[in-house]
């Protein structure tokens, strides 16, 4: 089970991006890098691909490691570590590290 995932909202907590909130784009596990929505804009230059695609510099979002962010609690709104408990039908959930509630 993943500790951050998508459309989760997240707090970046380093890098030129810090202090920043964005949504979860995307999650690349075996990278260990998430990509946030609107954040870390880098540009590419792009080869025309076909008639529809045209060549130019194109911004996309660039992955961040997952150690630069902090999950932001749905229900008390501040950035928290994850942590997991097993509730008493055995089922792993997400729990807030401030607040004890259950993320998922």
């Amino acid at each position: 089970m993943q500790r951050i995932k998508t459309d989760d909202t997240v707090l970046v907590t380093t890098g030129k991006e810090r202090g920043k909130q964005g949504q979860v784009h995307a999650v690349l596990p075996k990278q260990r890098r998430i990509v946030i929505q609107g954040l870390n804009m880098v540009k590419r230059h792009q080869r025309q691909q076909d008639e529809r695609t045209p060549a130019g510099i194109v911004e996309k979002e660039a992955p961040i490691h997952v150690s630069n962010v902090k999950l932001v609690c749905r229900s008390c709104e501040k950035p928290t570590r994850v942590r997991f408990r097993i509730r008493k039908d055995n089922v792993k959930v997400r729990v807030c590290g401030s607040c004890n509630e259950d993320i998922d």
